[in-house]
């Protein structure tokens, strides 16, 4: 009896060494002020199933905005609406994220080109004064973009460009926004993907930008890659900080990243054939 008593224990032992081991992999790290495990979701309807970029006016969260990665629509409406309006600024393409600067709207086509239409006239059916802004980026696909609406000006960071390795670094644009609403070249920055190696002991990862937002509360950057499952956080240079990784039963699939001016979260996230797109807020607690 004692010899099976002896098995036994060994056997629960290993059990529960083998739970805690596994409950430690679990573990989900978030940036200060947030819990990425405990999000509000709100289920988009059907038109933005493939939801790619979200923002807010001003940081003001009663209305988003938002575009999916095949119609040339901008979508418009309050959380939690089963049904948004939308307004058609260009033909069926792979849009990739937007940004409002007063009152521009800007859309990031995946190709690099941009373009841009007055806010104001959202409410009608077809926009008329779009206009493209071509050959302002390298070669390359891109999907994550912000407007900074005090400084007035444009960040671009490249996905997958054809002048980089992305095992390396991957270069973002700046651009001043002229009172046009074009554009004028002001410069570059990198994200380091060394700095993000070190940090989730990883160094074989080719870094890919979804969706970029300033967090308007604690000044830094903020930058999510569904590819890489992550959430990375840079300081004002664009120097990484922190890396965290994003579930995928909680992350479907995140293309979208903005904040409210309170510095509260949202994160979109393309749906599939059993789960429909939605919108993740979290909510900003303060640093702690």
């Amino acid at each position: 009896m004692k010899k099976y008593a002896i098995i036994y224990l060994s056997a629960l032992l290993s059990v529960m060494s083998f739970s805690c081991a596994q409950s430690q992999q679990k573990k989900i790290t978030s940036p200060k002020g947030y819990d990425l495990t405990k999000p509000t979701k709100y289920k988009m309807p059907d038109d933005l199933l493939e939801i790619s970029g979200i923002t807010f006016h001003q940081g003001k969260p009663d209305v988003f905005y938002a575009i999916q990665d095949e119609e040339g629509k901008l979508f418009f409406g309050n959380l939690g609406d089963t049904r948004v309006e939308h307004t058609k600024f260009g033909k069926h393409g792979d849009y990739e994220d937007l940004a409002i600067c007063n009152n521009t709207v800007f859309v990031l086509k995946s190709n690099g080109k941009i373009y841009t239409f007055p806010l104001g006239e959202i409410k009608d059916q077809e926009l008329t004064h779009v206009q493209e802004l071509a050959n302002i980026l390298p070669a390359g696909e891109y999907e994550s973009m912000y407007a900074d609406e005090a400084a007035k000006k444009l960040y671009v960071l490249c996905k997958n460009c054809e002048t980089e390795k992305t095992t390396k670094s991957s270069t973002g644009y700046i651009f001043n926004i002229l009172p046009n609403s074009t554009v004028q070249a002001a410069g570059n920055f990198k994200i380091e993907v060394k700095q993000i190696t070190d940090l989730i002991k990883d160094n074989k990862i080719k870094f890919r930008p979804s969706a970029m937002a300033h967090n308007p509360v604690t000044k830094e950057w903020y930058i999510v890659s569904a590819v890489n499952n992550l959430l990375v956080v840079a300081d004002a240079s664009f120097k990484v900080k922190a890396a965290y990784s994003l579930e995928h039963k909680t992350f479907l699939q995140p293309e979208g990243l903005a904040f409210d001016s309170k510095g509260n979260m949202y994160i979109s996230n393309e749906g599939d054939e059993f789960s429909r797109g939605s919108v993740l807020k979290f909510n900003y607690s303060g640093a702690k």
